[in-house]
């Protein structure tokens, strides 16, 4: 099945802001899992996890394409057409997790 997203032109090789969620660890908070922008490195929370920083990112910046990063997922979403999609080469994460639920 072909993807429909329109925005995998967008896709960017980043280096991550931090191991964890970047906000979560400012406020001394925990998270479920974590999301990478694909457009600036940023990580933040799932919306499974209560302050949903990732979602909030996409939200404040328009960065249309996150990756799952706790381990490497390998999998991609697309907030803008909503869709999922695979990777070739996921972006490596340095682990530890420092703080989870």
């Amino acid at each position: 099945m072909a993807l429909k997203c329109t925005h995998l032109d967008q896709i960017q090789d980043v280096t991550p802001g931090t191991a964890g969620c970047e906000e979560c660890l400012k406020t001394g908070d925990s998270w479920l899992h974590l999301r990478l922008c694909r457009t600036c490195g940023h990580v933040g929370c799932c919306d499974q996890s209560k302050n949903k920083h990732a979602t909030k990112h996409f939200k404040a910046t328009a960065h249309p394409i996150i990756e799952g990063y706790d381990p490497p997922e390998g999998w991609g979403w697309c907030y803008v057409d909503e869709e999922f999609f695979e990777f070739d080469a996921p972006t490596p994460h340095p682990g530890p997790i420092p703080r989870f639920y």
